[in-house]
């Protein structure tokens, strides 16, 4: 798939973590009637920029500039919150999204459609050093003795939430109860060794020697062996359905709006499909797949999960989700703050 050529940057390093916000110009000739700016969080930077590129050549993007900021997806939201300008937000979870709506700075109908205001999705993975050497094969290996994991912050971070999430619910999807659940995250945090602050940087974090195993979006594994990256991963058989939303917000251009369609289009969904994104299941059937280089098996890139869970059907919601799990009360809140890692 052709790469993005005005978006160029370094996997996994610093400087993508958070961009200026500086103007990108259009692969078009003659380019700057519109300009559209783009705030998100830091995982998704090169597939956004390839989609960039493919809607800068139709008739709705030609001639629109791009400046963009990426990096931890609650930080990126309350900056925005806090004046940063912002006209396509693409965040890791919906409540950095709604803190937009509620703020009058986003459409209260921006959840409805067809993907329910979703633009990627993705599950968690495990990622482990080439060849395995701690034999990593499912989350009950992450309580081991031996085992050191880097795993964002969920303070800051929604791609934390998502990984702490999906290894909580798979102790529930294995017929345990909410106190086992309990047990195991607190016996996992424990055997955290970094907490950054974004997905990126815990990224960066991994592929500088710390750990042993990174918690991770599949896509984000995909992308660093796109870019050379040596290790393998893991796709766990019970696992959450990862979905990330993104909106416009409020006397935004048209061209804005125009790009979220495109994002959400079979065409645009096949482009991040080529950067690791499962495609979104209301367009699934009209993707096509080719090979993607970087999977664990090209030709087989996204293998179905046994058991998918996600935040609506299984854990009531992110409202309630935050509500028992990441507010100053929260149960997993309290559990990091009890080992000492927040």
């Amino acid at each position: 798939m052709r790469r993005a050529q005005k978006y160029v940057h370094s996997y996994g390093r610093p400087g993508l973590a958070l961009l200026a916000l500086s103007a990108l110009a259009g692969c078009a000739a003659g380019g700057g009637e519109e300009q559209i700016t783009m705030v998100g969080f830091a995982v998704p930077a090169e597939a956004n920029a390839a989609v960039g590129d493919a809607f800068s050549q139709t008739p709705e993007g030609e001639g629109v500039t791009y400046a963009t900021s990426y990096g931890a997806s609650g930080d990126q939201s309350r900056a925005v919150a806090n004046g940063l300008p912002g006209e396509f937000v693409h965040f890791s979870i919906e409540p950095d999204v709604t803190r937009l709506e509620e703020a009058g700075m986003v459409a209260e109908d921006w959840d409805e459609g067809p993907s329910s205001g979703m633009v990627t999705d993705s599950v968690v993975v495990l990622v482990v050093r080439e060849g395995n050497p701690k034999d990593i094969t499912d989350w009950e290996d992450l309580i081991r003795d031996d085992v050191g994991i880097v795993t964002p912050n969920p303070g800051s971070s929604g791609a934390a939430r998502w990984n702490i999430l999906a290894a909580w619910g798979s102790v529930l999807q294995d017929g345990g109860t909410e106190d086992e659940a309990a047990e195991y995250m607190e016996q996992m945090i424990a055997n955290v060794q970094a907490f950054p602050g974004s997905g990126r940087d815990a990224t960066t974090a991994f592929l500088d020697g710390t750990g042993d195993v990174l918690l991770s979006y599949e896509n984000e594994a995909i992308l660093g062996r796109q870019a050379g990256e040596d290790y393998e991963y893991i796709v766990p058989d019970r696992n959450l359905l990862i979905e990330n939303p993104a909106a416009v917000t409020e006397d935004s251009p048209q061209a804005a709006q125009d790009f979220l369609e495109f994002a959400l289009s079979p065409e645009g969904q096949q482009i991040y499909a080529g950067y690791g994104f499962r495609p979104l299941r209301h367009v699934a059937d009209e993707v096509e797949i080719d090979d993607v280089e970087g999977a664990e098996d090209p030709a087989d890139p996204y293998p179905e999960v046994e058991t998918l869970w996600t935040i609506d059907d299984d854990f009531g919601g992110w409202d309630q989700v935050v509500e028992d799990y990441f507010d100053t009360d929260g149960i997993i809140t309290e559990i990091i703050e009890q080992s000492g890692m927040s």
